[in-house]
């Protein structure tokens, strides 16, 4: 058996493209499992989603995203090892989010990842959740030039990292509160759009008049930090307020006041990067297209990657 020691040892063992790695996920609503070859070429990625389980409440209920886990990811990570052709004798390495996350949803998968590896007799590797979504954003572009910046944006965390090469980055911004999925999933619940947020407003304000209400874009002058706060809060007054408002208007007009862009448009001069959309949430949709009309001189990274939702269904990029 691998003693620790021997395990850390194997884990600080650089790649090389003969390595291959059993990756599981479940820090929220989603079981997912891959098989990566040689650290950037994806066998397969398997995705099963929950949105079904959790549409009726508005959100996330951990308690039924743990249990989901426990039933999907047998079968994911079966079904991500047939569609790269592999078996469990061919892993190298299991590796496994260990957070941020759901605490129960996280448990989930460590504890099948580590059992897993222990099994296997091989290294087990815990990632860090939001560093994964930096590294995995080289996957459609392993040799894009440093310096990047990233924007990261997820159901619960908004960031902007600043990545000078490989192994160095630091967050040079963020939201002070409110994520900029909560905020889309609060809204849609208050304006019985339904879940999750982002695709439901999108969708809405695609049929609105993004300039029908003057809403408030919070910290346009403080920094690189964003808020979403008050925008949200801003949104339920004026529905309250004004009951027969359009909500397609007011999705709309919603969509195009968020304070993102704004923070983006100040940290993509500064700093003449590859900007790197780095998601896990409809919303980002909005923030490549703001940011689109001043990237120069910088260059937008394709990120296919990160667009696709799809239950079992593999999502390897081409």
């Amino acid at each position: 058996m691998t003693t620790p020691d021997a395990a850390r040892s194997m884990t600080r063992r650089p790649i090389d493209a003969s390595t291959m790695v059993l990756g599981i996920e479940t820090s929220c609503d989603e079981t997912a499992a891959a098989v990566v070859l040689g650290g950037t070429d994806v066998l397969s990625s398997v995705v099963a989603s929950q949105l079904d389980q959790h549409a009726r409440f508005g959100g996330v209920v951990p308690e039924i995203a743990s249990r989901a886990h426990v039933e999907a990811l047998p079968h994911v990570t079966a079904r991500a090892l047939d569609q790269a052709r592999v078996d469990y004798s061919r892993i190298d390495a299991v590796a496994a989010t260990v957070g941020p996350g759901l605490v129960g949803a996280l448990l989930v998968g460590v504890a099948a990842a580590k059992a897993t590896a222990l099994a296997l007799d091989v290294p087990f590797v815990g990632v860090n959740h939001l560093e994964a979504h930096l590294y995995a954003a080289l996957l459609d572009a392993p040799d894009a030039e440093f310096p990047m910046l990233f924007v990261l944006v997820s159901g619960g965390h908004t960031l902007f990292v600043e990545m000078r090469d490989a192994h160095s980055y630091r967050v040079i911004g963020q939201t002070i509160d409110d994520a900029a999925g909560e905020a889309f999933d609060k809204v849609a619940r208050f304006l019985g759009l339904g879940y999750p947020g982002g695709p439901e407003i999108d969708k809405a304000a695609q049929r609105g008049d993004d300039s029908a209400v003057a809403f408030p874009r919070a910290m346009l002058h403080d920094g690189l930090d964003v808020s979403f706060s008050g925008l949200k809060t801003a949104v339920i007054n004026h529905v309250r307020a004004n009951s027969g408002v359009s909500t397609d208007d007011v999705a709309a007009s919603f969509h195009v006041r968020w304070s993102t862009c704004s923070c983006t448009r100040r940290a993509v001069p500064r700093r003449r990067s590859e900007l790197v959309p780095s998601r896990s949430a409809a919303e980002s949709r909005r923030i490549l297209s703001c940011v689109a009309r001043w990237l120069r001189p910088a260059r937008k990274i394709p990120a296919r990657w990160f667009w696709r939702r799809a239950s079992f269904a593999p999502t390897t990029p081409r």
